[in-house]
C-alpha cells in the first residue's frame, strides 16, 4: 500500500470514530421521561424482557439481551422471522418487548405487533422513524436515528447500529443501579469468567485461619523471641497482640533488617518497643479483592484479619490472592 493510500485509510477510519461518536453523543439530547417510564416498566415486569430485531440491528438486540441478561434483567433473544413459526409462544403477557429497526418497517417485527398488542404486553422501540409504524404502536419510544452512517456508501448499518447499542447499554445500566445490583451480585451470574473472577472469593476463604500456624507473639515478648517465631513460622511477619489479645502491632522481615541496622544490642529490646502500630487489618467477610487494594496501596504484602473486637483470627497473604487469581 502506497504511503498516499495509507494516509487516507488513516483518515477515513478517523472519519468513521468521529461520525459513529457524535451519533452517541446525539442520544443525550434525546433521553427524557423514556427513560424513566422504561425503567419502571420493566422493574414493575414479572417477566422477562424480550429483545427482537432482524439482520443488524438483531445482532445489537443478542447483544443488549445478554448485557441486560448479565447486568439482574433477565432477558431473552427472539429472531423475528423465527417468531412466525412458533418461537412467538415465549411472549407471555407479563413480559415486555424491546423492538429494534432502524426504519421502523421491519417487516418481519410487524408481524410480532398484533401478538404484542393482543396480550397488552408493552412495546419499547428503538427506532430512527418516530412516524413508522413501530413508532406509532410503541408505548415507549427511543430515537436512535443518526445523521448518517459511517459507510461513505450510506448502506452498511454503522453509526447507527453503534448508537443503538450505546442506547441499549445506557438502558441495561439504569436498571442494574435501579435494582440495586451488587458486585456480589454479577458474581452470579458470571460465577467462573474473568470478569467474575476478581470478585470470586472472600478474605475468609483465603486467609490463613490455623490458630498452630499463624505467627502471633505478645507485645511483651522480646524482640528475639519474636524473629524467632517469625523464622519458624515462615510467613516473613508476627501478628503482636496485647494484654487483652487484640491486635497491637506486627513484626516483618523488614522491620527486623531495620531494627538491627538502627540498635547495637537488640537482646535487651521488647517487641512493643519496635514493632509498627496500628496495622492495617482487614475483616474476614471483605471480599479478597479489597485485601489486595490495601496491599497495593500501602505496598504490604500481608495483612492481619481481626473479629469485630480486633483479635487477629487470621492472615492473608498477597501469595493467597496470586494463588486464587485475584491478584
Amino acid at each position: 500500500m502506497e504511503v498516499t493510500e495509507q494516509k487516507e485509510m488513516q483518515e477515513l477510519a478517523k472519519e468513521v470514530f468521529q461520525i459513529e461518536a457524535d451519533s452517541i453523543l446525539k442520544l443525550k439530547e434525546r433521553i427524557n421521561e423514556n427513560l424513566e417510564n422504561a425503567i419502571s416498566t420493566i422493574i414493575s415486569s414479572t417477566g422477562r424482557v424480550i429483545v427482537t430485531g432482524m439482520g443488524k440491528s438483531g445482532l445489537i438486540a443478542r447483544k443488549i439481551a445478554a448485557t441486560l441478561s448479565s447486568t439482574g434483567t433477565p432477558a431473552y433473544f427472539l429472531h423475528p422471522a423465527e417468531s412466525t413459526h412458533g418461537d412467538s409462544g415465549i411472549i407471555t403477557r407479563e413480559d415486555v418487548v424491546i423492538a429494534i429497526s432502524n426504519s421502523g418497517e421491519t417487516n418481519e417485527l410487524l408481524n410480532l405487533l398484533p401478538l404484542i398488542k393482543r396480550f397488552e404486553v408493552p412495546l419499547i422501540v428503538f427506532a430512527g422513524n418516530k412516524n413508522s409504524t413501530l413508532g406509532k404502536m410503541s408505548d415507549i419510544y427511543f430515537d436512535i436515528s443518526v445523521e448518517k452512517e459511517a459507510c461513505p456508501l450510506g448502506k452498511a448499518p454503522t453509526a447507527s447500529t453503534t448508537a443503538t447499542l450505546a442506547m441499549g447499554d445506557a438502558l441495561a445500566v439504569c436498571l442494574l443501579k435501579s435494582r440495586g445490583f451488587s458486585t456480589e451480585d454479577f458474581l452470579l451470574y458470571h460465577p467462573s469468567g474473568t470478569l467474575g473472577k476478581g470478585i470470586l472469593y472472600m478474605v475468609k476463604d483465603l486467609m490463613l485461619k490455623d490458630k498452630d500456624l499463624l505467627p502471633v507473639a505478645h507485645e511483651d515478648d522480646t524482640f528475639l523471641e519474636t524473629v524467632d517465631l517469625i523464622t519458624k513460622k515462615k510467613l516473613g511477619c508476627a501478628l503482636i497482640i496485647d494484654k487483652d489479645n487484640k491486635l497491637s502491632g506486627v513484626l516483618t522481615d523488614g522491620d527486623i533488617r531495620r531494627i538491627l541496622l538502627r540498635y547495637p544490642d537488640v537482646s535487651i529490646l521488647k517487641t512493643k518497643e519496635v514493632m509498627t502500630h496500628n496495622p492495617k487489618t482487614v475483616s474476614q467477610d471483605s471480599m479478597a479483592t479489597k485485601a489486595l487494594a490495601l496491599m497495593e496501596r500501602y505496598s504490604i504484602t500481608s495483612l492481619a484479619v481481626c473479629d469485630d473486637n480486633n483479635i487477629p483470627i487470621g492472615m492473608i497473604h498477597i501469595h493467597d490472592l496470586l494463588r486464587a487469581g485475584v491478584a
